[in-house]
């Protein structure tokens, strides 16, 4: 079977399982047309058992790909739900949302997508075909729901807010959460607080005192993926870095080498965030269709403390 591993799209610890949705192409070793939402569990990170396509193309609003996305534990319920990225039936990306269909399944092998998708379409000032890649969702001290949206203009490469006080009505932030000139499309925003004060990790969500927050974009011009430290003004909704983005060997990176389109998740289990990366290796296109399968991931646990 020839397949291609993309970049990771959902990881998350659920119900003592690690989960890990991927880009995919079940056709060919290069990227697709249908792109699909693969699916893979395990206990220990290491061993890892493959289950049927998490999400695939079949609808208005994804019908010629399921892109990436994040999912989101919601407290209270304990439910996961993801946002994922359709190309829809004019080849334009919009945001859709997924739910799994039998939540106390510790693998949650089905998932149904809402009845009220896609839930965000592209704004004024965002290109249709530059609206991607939605971010884990964090819970502000009001209560709503916050995620980022990938985005680009011209050369200016954005991240837009979006608002929602029950995770299916949404509402666009008129001002940018972040941008940047002369880099194009900013491409899976993670957002995430990490703790001033230990090494552990912490949930998405908090905000206070002892953490400051961390801003990762993947340039895809760069093809290499850049963060940024800051302080977030949850009232004010926007993000301020100590220091700008300036194209030169002064920005903070993940990585030097092949490593892209980055996703971390907050597990529960060890109080650690992990963060897992897509290597594309180093070989040509025929390369790939010859050996039959294309791109590995790696995943890091780490700290800024």
């Amino acid at each position: 079977m020839t397949s291609v591993v993309i970049h990771v799209a959902a990881p998350m610890y659920y119900k003592g399982v690690y989960h890990f949705f991927y880009q995919h192409n079940p056709h060919a070793a290069t990227f697709g047309e249908k792109m699909v939402w693969a699916h893979s569990v395990s206990y220990d990170l290491i061993n890892w058992i493959h289950l049927s396509h998490a999400i695939e193309p079949s609808e208005p609003f994804d019908l010629n790909s399921c892109w990436s996305g994040s999912a989101t534990i919601i407290p209270g319920k304990e439910q996961p739900v993801i946002l994922y990225t359709g190309i829809d039936d004019k080849k334009h990306q919009v945001q859709n949302i997924a739910m799994p269909k039998n939540p106390s399944d510790p693998f949650l092998r089905e998932w149904v997508k809402h009845p009220q998708n896609p839930v965000m379409t592209p704004p004024s000032g965002v290109e249709v075909d530059n609206f991607r890649d939605p971010s884990t969702a964090w819970q502000g001290k009001d209560g709503k729901w916050r995620v980022l949206i990938g985005a680009q203009n011209g050369d200016e490469g954005k991240l837009v807010l979006y608002q929602s006080e029950d995770f299916a009505n949404w509402t666009v932030e008129l001002n940018p959460f972040f941008a940047s000139d002369n880099t194009g499309v900013c491409e899976c925003p993670d957002f995430f607080p990490v703790s001033i004060n230990s090494t552990n990790g912490v949930d998405t969500s908090v905000q206070n005192q002892s953490v400051r927050h961390v801003l990762k974009i993947s340039y895809l011009r760069r093809h290499q993926d850049y963060y940024f430290l800051g302080k977030y003004g949850n009232d004010e909704g926007i993000f301020i870095p100590d220091v700008k983005f300036t194209g030169t060997s002064l920005d903070l990176r993940f990585d030097y080498g092949k490593f892209y389109a980055s996703k971390s998740f907050f597990d529960h289990a060890k109080s650690r965030r992990i963060l897992w990366g897509w290597v594309n290796e180093c070989y040509t296109r025929h390369d790939d269709i010859e050996k039959g399968w294309a791109g590995l991931q790696v995943f890091v646990t780490f700290s800024f403390g």
